[in-house]
């Protein structure tokens, strides 16, 4: 590997931690397509995303603990448990253009909906989702992009969004589960044979630049309205979607 890629790669990590750490959610969403343009092979992108955000995870779930939903936390992570299994054989028996192709179609969707979700919201005069049984086939859900693609988050921000979740809860439940389910995805890439001596080697260079956008990260979060930024989050979101389109 080369001294720009692992410049680049590095780059592309932080950018991720960081938006982790403002925004509560986004680092699997930013980084993934960025070091899919780069000359790394998907699995070892996969496992270094992996072992960055529960990296992040352990850093920043702690001040958002008492707020978290236990109940809806102990059925997330269940659920979880029974998905990664099926996203590891969707990441080894799927061609790897075929999941990056499919990756940039979900971006560009994803980020649609993200930009529509504040009206989607204010729309809504109570709670969706309010039954028990509801948060099942997200945690499941949740478990198969984790572990296929880092994206264990991606389910459970659609859920909170759905339950109308106040900033707090959202933010705590959500760092809860990252950790959580950032524990089961990372041991299934380790006994799925993802860890790889790149993947090891890329997260060791990463692990300074992880930590320095961590903390940068918490400490603009609180004192930059993150409000303002998910807008251009969201449009970035749906560029690098667009980018995957294409042939690198």
């Amino acid at each position: 590997m080369t001294a720009s890629v692992l410049t680049l790669a590095v780059t592309a990590v932080f950018i991720g931690a960081l938006m982790r750490a403002v925004f509560g959610f986004g680092e699997a969403i930013v980084s993934m397509p960025l070091l899919a343009l780069l000359p790394i092979p998907l699995q070892t992108s996969v496992s270094l995303i992996g072992l960055a955000g529960l990296t992040v995870a352990l850093f920043t779930v702690f001040s958002g603990w008492r707020h978290v939903d236990r109940a809806v936390l102990i059925r997330l992570a269940f659920t979880a448990v029974i998905g990664i299994p099926a996203g590891l054989l969707l990441l080894r028996t799927t061609p790897s253009s075929m999941i990056t192709s499919g990756l940039g179609v979900f971006l560009i969707v994803y980020g649609g909906y993200c930009l529509a979700k504040k009206s989607l919201s204010r729309a809504m005069e109570r709670p969706l989702l309010n039954e028990r049984g509801w948060v099942l086939p997200f945690g499941f859900a949740s478990g198969v992009l984790g572990s296929a693609y880092n994206f264990n988050g991606v389910p459970v921000v659609v859920f909170g969004t759905l339950r109308r979740w106040s900033p707090d809860r959202f933010r705590g439940t959500l760092q809860a589960h990252f950790l959580i389910s950032g524990v089961l995805v990372v041991a299934g890439h380790a006994l799925g044979g993802l860890w790889t001596t790149d993947a090891l080697e890329l997260y060791a260079c990463s692990l300074p630049a992880i930590l320095g956008a961590t903390a940068l990260g918490l400490y603009l979060s609180k004192r930059i309205p993150a409000a303002k930024f998910e807008s251009s989050l969201f449009i970035l979101i749906m560029v690098l979607g667009i980018l995957l389109l294409f042939p690198r």
